[in-house]
């Protein structure tokens, strides 16, 4: 970017950051990442399993079709990925869970 960003620039995140807060404050709580890159998003990241995960992709009515699932770190992790537009914002949504191992051993 050749041109500074101001905090300003950064207001619709942190706005759409507000309103989950005030919305959803229920919910469980994300890692949160800003960007001066990506100056209108918002992501959430949830380490603790998929069902925190779940509960957000269902509170911002994100279509279980379009989520994407993958795995990372040799086949360990797995991680499940989402975006929508709110308020203005792009969110996107991340979750990351163990990749369980095989029972019984593997040959």
């Amino acid at each position: 970017m050749s041109e500074l960003l101001t905090l300003d620039g950064l207001a619709v995140p942190l706005r759409v950051l507000r309103l989950l807060a005030a919305d959803f404050g229920h919910l469980p709580a994300p890692d949160v990442d800003l960007t001066r890159i990506y100056p209108d998003r918002l992501t959430l990241r949830f380490h603790a399993g998929l069902h925190a995960f779940e509960a957000w992709r269902e509170a911002l009515a994100v279509p279980p079709e379009t989520v994407t699932h993958g795995v990372q770190g040799d086949g360990t992790t797995r991680v499940l990925k989402a975006a929508t537009d709110y308020a203005g914002a792009e969110v996107h949504l991340y979750g990351y869970a163990d990749v369980p191992a095989m029972l019984g051993g593997a040959a």
